[in-house]
């Protein structure tokens, strides 16, 4: 019982952190850890994640290799949205990955800082 809900409140990923893709009891996909792999980890997008075990069948219908560096990105339509883009720009569902594929988180996004949330400090004039 706790599982499950260990698999619904998803703690963040750690960089450097090996995670596994598994199969949630609502039927979606998403990334795990720990040594039973029961513990959804969120991976927020334009995160970096090297994957490991690529499928043959995602291999060549996105002409990847079975090791891949990728980019964490959400889709618009459908019922899932996590997804990952390729280098070679495809972008394909978790849904579509083998269970078991491993993943390595590499980077995390930098953060971007917006105008709104600096504060406007007046210039101060240089003397000579």
């Amino acid at each position: 019982m706790i599982t499950h809900w260990r698999r619904i409140y998803p703690r963040p990923a750690e960089e450097g952190e090996k995670l596994t893709l598994e199969r949630f009891p609502s039927g979606s996909q998403g990334f795990t850890t720990g040594p039973s792999c029961d513990l959804a980890v969120c991976v927020p997008t334009e995160t970096h994640l090297l994957l490991e075990g690529i499928g043959e069948t995602v291999r060549q219908a996105c002409g990847v290799g079975a090791v891949e560096e990728v980019v964490m990105t959400r889709l618009e339509g459908g019922p899932y949205k996590d997804a990952v883009r390729f280098s070679n720009g495809t972008e394909i569902s978790l849904q579509r990955f083998d269970r078991g594929l491993t993943a390595v988180i590499v980077a995390f996004p930098q953060t971007r800082i917006e105008p709104a949330d600096v504060a406007v400090q007046p210039a101060e004039p240089e003397y000579a």
